[in-house]
C-alpha cells in the first residue's frame, strides 16, 4: 500500500475521488501514465500494488465518488498495461463486476463504462470471466435507470463481438446459464437472452442446434409475451432453428418433441400454431426417432384439429394424416396401447372433429394391428359403447364401424350385441334416440339376419320384461320400415315355402312373443295369416291396454306403406286369403271406433270387392257397413294358411308347429300379465313409491365381461319347431 501511495501523488488520489467528473478523468489519465511507465519497466509488483490501492481504498469505499474514481482508475490502469493487462485481470475485473450491483445508479453506470474500456483492451483474454459478465449484463439489461441500461447495451454489443471472434468461448459452460434464465418474465431480460441466442447461433463454430432442447421451451414461452417486439424476435429465432433442423442430418427430435407437445396445448394462439407447425415438420423429418413419441404427438394433434383458429386446424389435420400414413411396427417400439389410450381419452372431447379423428385412429389401428388392439379391448370397449350416445350422427356411425370391425370374430360379435343390449337396458334414451340408427348400421356392416338372430336369442331370455317388450317393439319397427332390412323381409315372406325363411321366422318368434303387436306384425309379414288371426283371438282383457292400442295404431298405419303392398293386393283375392281378412277384421274389432286407425283400416276393407267362395262368404250389408266375414265350415275340410287348402289339422305348415308357437306366445304373455299385476300391487302397497321414483337413479356402471351372464349363442340348427 505504501509503495502505491509513493507512486501516485496525493493530489492525483484526491482528484480521483472528487465529485467533479473532469477532475476524476484527469486523475485517471495520470494513473494511466504511471502504470504505462511501470509496465515498460516490467515492474508488475508495483502495478499490482496500484491495482490493490484502487480496489480497496476506492471501489470498496463507502463514498460514491471514491467508488466512481476507483472504477475509472482501474480502467485507466488497464489501458496503461495494454498488452500486458491479462496477468492483472483477476484483480481488476472482480471489483468492477461487484460494482454492477451498487445501490448508486451512477456507480453502476461507471462500472459499465469501466468494463467496456477494459474489454476493448484485453479482448479475447476477457473470455475467462464471461459467465460472471453475462450474469451481470443480464441483470443490468433490466436496470431501473435508463442510462445504466444504455451503457449495459453498449457493453453487451462489445462482449458479443469479442465472443464471436474468440476460440476460447465454451458453449457447454454457457448453456446452463442460459437455461436458468429462459423463463424470466422481464421483457428486457428476454430481449437480452434472445439477442445472445441469435448471435451465438450465427457463429459457424458454435453448435447451438445441438443444445436447442435446453432453451427451446423458453423461446416458445416468449411467443406469448405482451411485447410485439419480443414475440417477433422469438419467432424469428425459432424460424431460423427450424430451417437449420430441416438441413441438419442429425437432430435430437425426441427431447424437443416433448416440449412441442406441451406447447401445442398453450392457451396462446400464436404459440399453438408455432408448436403444431414444428410438430408437422418433425413428423415428416423425424422418422424412427419419433416412434416412442407418437402417442404424445397424437395427444397434441387431436385437440388442435378442433381449434378455433383455421390455420391451426389445417396444419393439425395435415400432421394427423402424415402421422397415420407412417408405417410403424410394435416390434420397433410402436406402442399400440398408448395410441389407443390417447384416442380413448379424446372420445370424451367436447369437439366433434376431435372425436371423429380419434375414432379414425382406432379404426386404422384395427386394420393395421388387429391382434395388438384386441389385447386392449377391455380398456376401450366401455368408451366405445358410451360413444354410441354421442349427439353427432357421424360419430355414432364411425363408432359402429369400429364395433363392426371388432365384431368380425364370432366371440367379439356376441360380446358386442350383449353389451349393446345391456346399454339399451340401462339407458332408455339411447334406445329411443339412437336405437334405430345403431341397429340399422350394424345390419349393414355385420349382416342383418345375423344381427337380428343374435338380438332375438338374447331377448328371448331377458329377465326385464318391460325392457324386453320395448326392445322388441323397436326392433320390429326397424324391421318393417328400414331399407337396410329389405332382404330379411323378403326372406320372411317366404316362411311358408322356404326353409331359411321358416328358420328365421321361428328364431325371431321366440323373442317377438314379448309384444303381441310385434308377433302380429311378424305373422302379417311372413303371411302366416291364420296364425295371426289365432294370436289376435287369444288376447284377453288384460292385454288390451293403452300401450297395445298405441302399437296397434302404428301397425295400421304401417299397413298403408309400400312394405305391405303385397298384403293390400292380396285383399283382391279374398277367396285365396280368407285368414288375412279375418286377421284384419280382428284388428279392426280391437280398435276404438273413433280412432284414426279404425277409420284407416275400415276404409281399406270397404275397398275390397264383394266375393263369395266355398263355405265362406264376404257379404256387404244393406246398411253399407263394412264387409262381414261369415265363416261356415263344411264337412271335414279345413282351410290352412292362406293360399293353400288342405285337410290337415292346420297346426303345421312347412315344418312350423303353429300350435307350439301359440303356446310359446301365450306362456310369455302370462309372464307379462303376472309381472304387471306385481307392479300394480307394489304401487298400491307402497305410497312412497311415486316419491322414490322421482329421485334420480344412481348411475349404472357398465359391467365388465366377467360380470355379464352371456347365454350361449343359439345354433342355427334347432330342435323340433
Amino acid at each position: 500500500m505504501a509503495d502505491a501511495l509513493s507512486l501516485i501523488p496525493a493530489a492525483v488520489l484526491r482528484n480521483l475521488a472528487d465529485k467533479l467528473y473532469e477532475k476524476r478523468k484527469n486523475a485517471a489519465l495520470e494513473i494511466e501514465g504511471i502504470v504505462k511507465q511501470l509496465a515498460t519497466g516490467g515492474d508488475h509488483d508495483k502495478i499490482a500494488a496500484v491495482v490493490k490501492l484502487l480496489t480497496t481504498e476506492f471501489t470498496f469505499s463507502p463514498q460514491a465518488n471514491q467508488r466512481k474514481g476507483g472504477l475509472i482508475g482501474l480502467a485507466a490502469a488497464t489501458v496503461g498495461l495494454a498488452s500486458e493487462a491479462a496477468q492483472h485481470l483477476e484483480h481488476i475485473v472482480p471489483p468492477v463486476l461487484n460494482s454492477f450491483s451498487d445501490q448508486d445508479s451512477r456507480v453502476r453506470y461507471y462500472a459499465c463504462e469501466a468494463l467496456y474500456n477494459i474489454a476493448k483492451v484485453v479482448r479475447g483474454d476477457f473470455i475467462v470471466f464471461f459467465n460472471q459478465i453475462f450474469d451481470a449484463l443480464c441483470k443490468l439489461s433490466a436496470d431501473s435507470d435508463a442510462n445504466v441500461q444504455s451503457a449495459a447495451h453498449l457493453l453487451d454489443r462489445l462482449v458479443k463481438d469479442i465472443v464471436t471472434e474468440s476460440d476460447q468461448f465454451s458453449i457447454e459452460e454457457f448453456i446452463p446459464l442460459l437455461r436458468e434464465r429462459m423463463n424470466v418474465l422481464n421483457p428486457y431480460v428476454r430481449q437480452f437472452l434472445v439477442g445472445w441466442i441469435t448471435v451465438l447461433d450465427s457463429v459457424p463454430d458454435i453448435d447451438m442446434l445441438g443444445f436447442l432442447p435446453d432453451f427451446l421451451d423458453g423461446l416458445f414461452n416468449m411467443l406469448s409475451d405482451s411485447s410485439h417486439e419480443i414475440r417477433q424476435q422469438a419467432d424469428s429465432a425459432l424460424s431460423e432453428f427450424l430451417q437449420e433442423i430441416k438441413n441438419s442430418p442429425s437432430v435430437d427430435y425426441g427431447r424437443m418433441a416433448e416440449i412441442l407437445v406441451q406447447r401445442a396445448g398453450s392457451p396462446d394462439e400464436f404459440t399453438r400454431l408455432t408448436a403444431i407447425t414444428w410438430i408437422n415438420e418433425f413428423v415428416k423429418l423425424g422418422g424412427d426417432q419419433l416412434v416412442p413419441y407418437y402417442a404424445d404427438i397424437l395427444g397434441a394433434i387431436l385437440p388442435c384439429i378442433s381449434d378455433k383458429e383455421e390455420k391451426i386446424r389445417v396444419v393439425a389435420r395435415e400432421t394427423n394424416e402424415e402421422l397415420r400414413t407412417i408405417k410403424a411396427d410394435p416390434a420397433e417400439g410402436f406402442d399400440v396401447g398408448a395410441i389407443l389410450s390417447i384416442a380413448r381419452r379424446q372420445l370424451s372431447s367436447d369437439w366433434e372433429a376431435t372425436r371423429i379423428e380419434a375414432l379414425h385412429w382406432i379404426s386404422t389401428l384395427l386394420n393395421k394391428h388387429r391382434t395388438e388392439v384386441l389385447q386392449y379391448l377391455n380398456d376401450i370397449f366401455d368408451s366405445l359403447l358410451k360413444a354410441l350416445s354421442d349427439p353427432s350422427d357421424e360419430v355414432v356411425l364411425l363408432v359402429l364401424d369400429v364395433h363392426a370391425c371388432i365384431a368380425k370374430d364370432p366371440q367379439h360379435f356376441r360380446q358386442l350385441v350383449v353389451f349393446l343390449v345391456h346399454n339399451f337396458r340401462i339407458d332408455n334414451s339411447l334406445l329411443e334416440k339412437r336405437g334405430a340408427l345403431i341397429i340399422r348400421r350394424l345390419c349393414v356392416l355385420l349382416n342383418a339376419e345375423r344381427v337380428y338372430r343374435e338380438l332375438s336369442t338374447i331377448l328371448e331370455g331377458e329377465s326385464d320384461l318391460d325392457f324386453a317388450s320395448i326392445m322388441v317393439q323397436a326392433l320390429n319397427l326397424i324391421l318393417l320400415t328400414s331399407s337396410e332390412l329389405s332382404e330379411i323381409r323378403d326372406l320372411l315372406k317366404q316362411s311358408l315355402v322356404n326353409p331359411a325363411g321358416k328358420d328365421l321366422y321361428v328364431s325371431l318368434y321366440a323373442s317377438w312373443c314379448h309384444s303381441p303387436m310385434a308377433i302380429i306384425s311378424l305373422c302379417l309379414l311372413a303371411q302366416t295369416y291364420q296364425h295371426a288371426s289365432t294370436v289376435i283371438q287369444s288376447l284377453v282383457e288384460e292385454d288390451i291396454n293403452v300401450k297395445l292400442l298405441v302399437q296397434l295404431d302404428k301397425l295400421i298405419r304401417l299397413l298403408e306403406t309400400p312394405v305391405f303392398t303385397y298384403l293390400r293386393l292380396q285383399l283382391l283375392e279374398p277367396g285365396r286369403y280368407p285368414w288375412l281378412f279375418k286377421a284384419l277384421y280382428g284388428l279392426l274389432m280391437l280398435l276404438p271406433q273413433q280412432s284414426a286407425a279404425f277409420k284407416i283400416l275400415k276404409t281399406r276393407l270397404k275397398a275390397v270387392p264383394s266375393f263369395s267362395f266355398n263355405g265362406e262368404q264376404l257379404k256387404k250389408t244393406s246398411s253399407g257397413n263394412p264387409y262381414q266375414f261369415l265363416h261356415h265350415m263344411s264337412g271335414g275340410s279345413h282351410t290352412s294358411e292362406d293360399g293353400d287348402i288342405t285337410a290337415d289339422s292346420g297346426n303345421s305348415h312347412n315344418g312350423i308347429n303353429f300350435a307350439a308357437r301359440l303356446q310359446q306366445f301365450q306362456q310369455m304373455q302370462r309372464q307379462h300379465r303376472v309381472h304387471m299385476k306385481v307392479q300394480t300391487l307394489s304401487r298400491k302397497n307402497s305410497p312412497s313409491l311415486s316419491k322414490e321414483a322421482q329421485k334420480p337413479e344412481e348411475p349404472k356402471r357398465p359391467p365388465q365381461l366377467s360380470e355379464l351372464n352371456i347365454p350361449p349363442s343359439r345354433s342355427s340348427k334347432r330342435g323340433p319347431v
